[in-house]
């Protein structure tokens, strides 16, 4: 497990204490009952504020589970690195 990875189950775990530790990397909008619009809208914020990045509205709205936002920060991440 990488840095990102570990930074982001502890955002996961914040938003979501009620998720047990063994699935917040499976979670889903689907799958997490307590993921609705302030959820998501806390957990954007969290993210911002912890990888120091402005993420893109745009980008935001395709965001719907652990892993495609752990891709997401993995591209973006070594994009402002290259």
């Amino acid at each position: 497990m990488d840095n990102i990875e570990q930074r982001l189950e502890t955002i996961f775990a914040t938003v979501f204490p009620d998720l047990p530790a063994g699935k917040i990397k499976s979670a889903s909008q689907e799958s997490v009952e307590s993921w609705d619009s302030v959820a998501a809208i806390t957990l954007i914020n969290l993210i911002e504020e912890e990888f120091e990045i402005q993420m893109d509205f745009d980008d935001v709205a395709e965001l719907t589970s652990f892993s495609k936002i752990l891709d997401y920060l993995r591209r973006r991440l070594a994009n402002a690195a290259a």
